[in-house]
């Protein structure tokens, strides 16, 4: 079943610009992951949202994720509470919401081919029955 993890950070005071690159340079592929982003949630606060094949793969890419942690742990603030500098949480998904359907516009007029002679013929045909 498809997992989601969603890892919460602040970013020290005039570390965001460095943290947001380090990110984007970031091109290690985790076996299992679906993809993910990295999202601005606030001036210094951020959260990485990863998509997964399974719990087991993402709890089998945590050393890898941890060693990409590691080379943004030290732009990181620790959160307090006893967290540390992330707050992470992963689950499976219960329930899945597909965007909705939009109604495909049709070309204009000018953009569309051409009917041939006999095909009008038919359709000016079956407009008047």
């Amino acid at each position: 079943m498809t997992a989601f993890n969603v890892v919460r950070f602040r970013v020290k005071p005039g570390c965001e610009t460095q943290f947001v690159e380090t990110y984007r340079k970031v091109r290690q592929v985790y076996k299992g992951s679906l993809g993910g982003a990295v999202i601005r949630t606030g001036d210094r606060t951020f959260c990485y949202v990863g998509e997964w094949r399974s719990m087991q793969s993402l709890a089998a890419a945590r050393p890898a994720m941890i060693t990409t942690l590691d080379r943004l742990r030290g732009m990181l603030e620790d959160l307090g509470g006893g967290l540390g500098v992330t707050d992470p949480v992963s689950g499976e998904v219960v329930a899945r919401f597909a965007p909705p359907k939009t109604a495909q516009k049709r070309p204009a007029r000018s953009a569309r081919k051409a009917k041939p002679a006999k095909a009008k013929k038919r359709a000016a045909a079956k407009r008047k029955r």
